[in-house]
């Protein structure tokens, strides 16, 4: 078989472990990456997704000549995507080469391309790349001495140094924050069979590669590892002890990583139950929204059994830009209801803030304006401002759920004798916006307390 001998600037598929061959052009490294050892390979940026790998020789492949080969065998939109892009930035070389011609270089020469150098690896750390002019999404795994455990720059699609677990996993809940999350561990190569309540949400997934579960149990029986995210305490407490719940499908040494937003005696009863059959149990609610759980950019929050967390490792990169694990079970759900409480208290007082620019005849434009300006601004705060004063509602985080984690983070606080009075306020208008029927809309929709 004749050697392809490729260069920096070629057009090729690369194949990474178990992800499928996708389109990337050889680039140049960054002149502080760390030379690979006793591997011949080339640096790749892959097309669609902006993620950068070490690729070994021997899993590329030119680009043209095995473009139909392997349009015949990837079907995935995401795939389509990457092959557009492609395509996109062909048609752009050549319309730049046609403006060119004629005109001369103002150099008097053009720039030769550089071969590519074989690159040795010292080990297999592969540090952040750190090039102003462009961003790249390179998973960092990182051994602290905290509660930090695993953290990604991040993880939104295929990526060089994450090695999906051959543990079949499940997925229970496909709301705002569970579809995010699945279609993420289908593109880092997990094996996913999902489950939920209205199956037609499972429609997609199975399209993209995941398999159908009939009943939570059935999935939990067929899975090392199950996951949950629904909505609040009472539906996860259903999921696992109600009609062919996940109990049913516990077996010894079987995991179930309960990822809803719950208070802690909710998870101190489920994993209870679920120890009680030989089963291993995490708790792992996510921080953030259903924009960050599509990009893979979720802070995920442990407790349990430091094993379980250990074993979700490329499951958490997949999904996640952080993780963080917290020790016993219950509190990460005490954690998560802590964040919560402070996010929905904050975005109550925005709006108010914005309501009372209005009411003294100040601009609400401005009033965000020099928000974003101060000490205070975030994407969050622009995000959810605009999107306001756009009559935007669409949820990133419902209305509902937000309210349902002060109430929780009140009670929590009732337990410890701790005062919460800025939250019990805020659950105040929370509860007037439900009334005023915003419970499907985002949080921002708290603002519309304030108007009527």
């Amino acid at each position: 078989m004749a050697t392809v001998h490729l260069r920096i600037g070629d057009l090729v598929w690369g194949k990474l472990g178990r992800y499928p061959p996708w389109p990337g052009k050889i680039v140049s490294p960054p002149k502080d990456l760390k030379k690979p050892r006793g591997k011949k390979c080339h640096f790749v940026k892959f097309f669609g997704t902006e993620d950068h790998a070490w690729i070994k020789v021997e899993q590329l492949k030119p680009y043209h000549a095995h473009k139909e080969e392997m349009i015949k065998i990837n079907k995935g939109k995401r795939f389509q995507q990457a092959v557009d892009a492609v395509e996109d930035f062909l048609k752009k070389a050549k319309g730049k080469e046609q403006n060119s011609d004629g005109k001369g270089d103002s150099k008097g020469k053009k720039t030769p391309t550089k071969p590519l150098k074989i690159l040795d690896e010292d080990d297999e750390d592969l540090s952040a790349l750190k090039d102003p002019s462009e961003k790249v999404n390179l998973l960092l795994i990182v051994q602290v001495t905290g509660s930090t455990s695993i953290q990604a720059a991040d993880s939104t699609a295929i990526n060089g140094s994450i090695t999906p677990t051959d543990k079949r996993i499940g997925f229970l809940g496909l709301g705002l924050m569970g579809s995010g999350i699945v279609s993420n561990l289908l593109k880092m190569g997990h094996i996913v069979t999902v489950w939920n309540r209205t199956a037609e949400k499972c429609d997609l997934f199975i399209q993209e590669g995941a398999r159908l579960g009939r009943t939570p149990a059935e999935v939990a029986s067929m899975c090392d590892i199950t996951f949950s995210c629904v909505s609040d305490p009472k539906a996860a407490r259903d999921l696992v002890l109600g009609p062919s719940g996940v109990l049913q499908g516990i077996r010894p040494g079987k995991c179930y990583v309960e990822m809803s937003t719950v208070d802690p005696e909710t998870i101190t009863e489920l994993s209870q139950v679920i120890t009680s059959r030989g089963g291993r149990f995490l708790e792992a609610p996510v921080a953030g929204s259903q924009q960050l759980s599509n990009d893979g950019m979720l802070v995920i929050l442990a407790a349990g059994d430091r094993t379980v967390y250990e074993d979700c490792s490329s499951c958490f990169q997949a999904m996640g830009k952080t993780s963080f694990f917290l020790g016993e079970a219950g509190n990460a759900a005490r954690m998560m209801l802590i964040l919560n409480m402070v996010q929905g208290s904050f975005m109550a007082t925005i709006a108010e803030g914005l309501t009372l620019a209005q009411a003294t005849g100040q601009s609400q434009q401005t009033f965000l304006d020099i928000l974003c300006q101060g000490q205070m601004a975030s994407t969050f705060v622009d995000q959810k401002c605009q999107n306001i004063l756009q009559g935007n509602f669409k949820p990133d985080y419902y209305l509902k759920h937000i309210q349902k984690d002060l109430r929780l983070a009140i009670s929590m606080g009732d337990m410890a004798n701790h005062p919460t009075p800025m939250a019990a306020a805020a659950n105040e208008v929370y509860k007037r916006a439900k009334a005023l029927d915003q419970s499907d809309n985002d949080i921002s929709a708290v603002y519309r307390a304030y108007i009527h």
